[in-house]
């Protein structure tokens, strides 16, 4: 199963390292790992992907738990959450096809973000499925390069998860 957790720990070096360690050292791969810190709070928030079953799940989320700098875990996948993703697509556009890059990427309700000689730059956001199909959409154009980001994720307002 796929499971979504977010971590929420001290904004301090290496803490990075110490949880994709953790996970690495426990032989779990990692779908997704994103980072970001927190409005200058000095809080660093994660959101980690990964496959297992729930003897894994139990595994990752107590030997996290263990670590100094972190806050809390919440598990997201057995209830209501968000997720989302980022891609940058290069898009190979001559000038012709211009017309028809633009009106594409609207059509995924990405957003044009760089226009250059050689093609253009397009910012698209949503669920996996989302940015394959947008992708899938450019290979006709050419694709010159494509950078994505993890998921982010966070449970959906005023999602109690079936607690009272």
């Amino acid at each position: 199963m796929r499971y979504v957790i977010s971590v929420w720990t001290e904004d301090n070096p290496g803490v990075l390292c110490r949880i994709a360690g953790l996970i690495f050292r426990r032989g779990y791969n990692v779908e997704s790992l994103s980072v970001g810190r927190i409005n200058g709070s000095g809080i660093s928030r994660f959101t980690i992907v990964f496959e297992g079953d729930e003897g894994v799940l139990k595994q990752v989320t107590s030997q996290l738990k263990k670590l100094v700098e972190v806050i809390a875990v919440e598990e997201l996948t057995n209830g209501g959450f968000v997720e989302r993703e980022l891609s940058l697509i290069k898009v190979e556009s001559k000038a012709g096809e211009r017309p028809e890059v633009f009106q594409l990427a609207d059509v995924f309700r990405a957003h044009v973000i760089d226009v250059g000689e050689e093609g253009i730059v397009v910012e698209v956001t949503g669920d996996k499925d989302k940015i394959n199909a947008c992708i899938n959409a450019f290979k006709p154009y050419g694709i010159k390069e494509l950078a994505c980001s993890g998921s982010v994720a966070m449970k959906r307002v005023g999602f109690n998860g079936g607690r009272k």
